[in-house]
């Protein structure tokens, strides 16, 4: 048995920055990778799909180049076994830097294997193809950040027919000739416009009457219809009953929907219907960690499971499940640890993207989670093509939108669905982290031309939410 200071389960955004914080003020500490190192966003999540939105972007702006004055010779085409190779190298050079960094930092172990406690403070790691024991290992301290992973529904036939998650999706090499996507999320769209900017005819079934159901409505018809003028196909009100290959080879999908609907035929299927968090084979009974029905470890605001010496960061925790708060979940325990810190999560404003093009960026509540609230709240909207920048770069759908408490003057929430609304939403979030009233923002000088310009005159328009 090694005994340990600290013990750190994964590598993701927020496991390994911890583990070197830990190892370099003085814990011995040790790190632990079932798999790839650097978590899901370095390989199967924001790096790779981001590299695909690129390469998909690259291909729509050179089809729409006789819009600008540019010509180009001949029909624009994708080749997705280069479009993969690009991705992997970007992959591989972040993961290969994770591990370098952590493998060559004093005071810090790194072990190979599959982790599962034997105890509130022992663990054990394995060998995952053999299930031979590596290591066993004790700590005062543990931090789990196993991640999350695709959801597949309980559907009858899918044994028999091949599927894709978004981690399989991103090994083709060939482009789908029809590729149908279950769900109506942040997932399931970005890919489907990726793969129909690729080439690809692309479906989602959505389950209920519209996509993105965690948004304002008028946003959400907003994407849809951008989606929908790209040339991708909805079936909304649908959900799948049963599935069967269309070829004995087991290629092909069947997708059928009850008796009144016609059944859908593709040559691939993705399942984007949700991630659940991969703490099912971490024994945590045998630690006494609490875990909700979805899997979810609940943590307090200093994320802190329920067994003393024993923290949940990153998407285990259900705090927010994107790859910036389990970032932000790190400078919380490192803080609080090592600076003197009272940060809590609990005072985190959420934000977030949708990596659609135009992205959908959101900061703080929507306006039906004001109107829910019963706030007196002031509302402003601004079309994007009163954005110059948007209409100098002929991008200008969508729109933005901001509510403001009448009584505090301090924004309550923003979203920006518009050319580059990823990163003009960032003024949104400055202003609300600082507790500033709305006028700070509203007053300040921003630079010409850009997009972010447009805000100050955006919280001119404020007017009672009725």
């Amino acid at each position: 048995m090694q005994h340990f200071d600290a013990i750190v389960i994964g590598t993701g955004q927020g496991g390994s920055p911890l583990a070197v914080r830990l190892a370099e003020n003085g814990r011995k500490t040790a790190v632990i990778e079932r798999d790839k190192f650097g978590g899901t966003c370095v390989n199967v999540g924001c790096t790779p799909t981001k590299a695909y939105v690129a390469s998909a972007r690259t291909a729509h702006v050179a089809r729409r180049a006789t819009d600008y004055g540019v010509r180009i010779a001949g029909d624009v085409s994708v080749d997705l076994a280069q479009v993969k190779a690009r991705k992997d190298k970007i992959i591989g050079q972040s993961r290969d830097g994770v591990e370098k960094w952590l493998r060559n930092t004093g005071n810090l172990t790194v072990f190979k294997g599959h982790a599962r406690f034997t105890g509130a403070h022992a663990l054990t790691v394995t060998d995952p193809e053999s299930g031979n024991v590596l290591a066993e290992l004790q700590a005062d301290d543990i931090f789990i950040n196993t991640g999350t992973r695709a959801v597949i529904p309980k559907l009858e036939g899918l044994e028999r027919i091949r599927y894709h998650t978004n981690s399989t999706l991103l090994d083709l090499t060939d482009l789908p000739a029809h590729l149908a996507i279950v769900g109506g999320s942040y997932i399931a769209l970005e890919f489907a416009q990726v793969f129909r900017r690729f080439g690809s005819r692309v479906t989602v079934i959505v389950r209920g009457d519209r996509v993105l159901t965690r948004e304002d409505e008028d946003f959400a018809r907003n994407v849809q219809k951008v989606l929908t003028r790209e040339g991708i196909e909805f079936r909304f009100g649908a959900e799948p009953s049963l599935v069967e290959p269309l070829h004995e080879s087991g290629d092909g999908v069947r997708v059928f929907f009850g008796a009144d609907a016609a059944p859908l035929e593709a040559s691939h299927l993705l399942f984007a219907t949700g991630r659940r968090p991969n703490t099912d084979d971490l024994g945590l009974d045998a630690a006494g960690v609490n875990v909700d029905r979805h899997g979810t470890i609940p943590v307090d605001g200093q994320l802190r499971t329920n067994v003393p010496g024993v923290w949940a960061i990153g998407d285990a925790n259900g705090r927010g499940a994107f790859t910036h708060t389990s970032y932000d979940d790190y400078q919380i325990v490192s803080a609080n640890l090592f600076d003197g810190g009272k940060r809590s999560v609990d005072d985190r404003i959420m934000a977030y993207a949708v990596f659609v093009d135009p992205p959908l960026a959101r900061v703080g509540m929507s306006e039906h989670e004001v109107r829910e609230s019963g706030r007196d709240a002031l509302i402003a909207t601004m079309p994007m093509t009163r954005v110059g920048r948007a209409r100098e770069k002929g991008e200008t759908d969508g729109f933005m939108k901001v509510l403001v408490d009448n009584a505090s003057k301090q924004i309550l929430g923003a979203t920006i669905y518009g050319v580059d609304g990823d990163e003009a939403i960032h003024t949104f979030i400055d202003i609300m982290t600082a507790r500033a009233p709305y006028t700070t923002l509203q007053f300040a000088m921003h630079i010409h031309p850009t997009i972010s310009e447009l805000v100050p005159t955006l919280l001119d328009g404020l007017a009672p939410l009725k």
